[in-house]
């Protein structure tokens, strides 16, 4: 009797790039699995946990410099909690149901340019403002570091022209 062959999930290797490859709406993933995510994810928007809840209303209450966050929100093969696409940060929750695969995915997320900022559940739910202040806190040092790489990306002023003369002085 010859082994039976199942499908299963490779971890890649420590070393082995991640990256975006161009298929799947932008990552390399199967259109039909792309779409199954995005319906799973509206299914988790329409029932959010209570400290997904807390936190959408304590963030109504501080100062996000006019970014919002999308929840469930599908990143690749990942569904995030809150993701805020302009600076590229995503709030992720403690103790989800796919902790196992949260390693590679956190890498995977990390390799491409997001920041992920872990807040524990049972401590949104104690105090909704203070984990709210902490994520406008990591807002404000995202936009900073973006910009500031912005800054550093930009090339350098190369122009070695003399400055142009004005009509007075021909």
């Amino acid at each position: 009797m010859t082994e039976r062959k199942t499908l299963g999930i490779a971890a890649p290797a420590a070393d082995e790039p991640v990256g975006i490859r161009k298929k799947g709406r932008g990552w390399e993933i199967d259109e039909k699995r792309l779409d199954a995510l995005h319906e799973r994810a509206r299914e988790m928007r329409r029932h959010p946990t209570p400290a997904q809840d807390a936190l959408v209303a304590a963030l109504k209450d501080v100062e996000t410099g006019g970014y919002s966050f999308k929840r469930q929100d599908v990143i690749g093969s990942a569904i995030v909690d809150f993701a805020c696409k302009p600076l590229m940060l995503i709030v992720e929750f403690d103790g989800d149901e796919d902790a196992d695969f949260a390693p590679t995915r956190d890498r995977s997320l990390v390799e491409v340019g997001y920041r992920i900022e872990r807040l524990n559940a049972a401590d949104v739910l104690a105090d909704p403002a203070a984990a709210a202040a902490r994520v406008s806190e990591v807002m404000r040092e995202r936009w900073h570091e973006r910009k500031e790489r912005a800054r550093a990306a930009r090339p350098a002023r190369t122009d070695t022209r003399p400055a142009p003369r004005s009509y007075r002085d021909r």
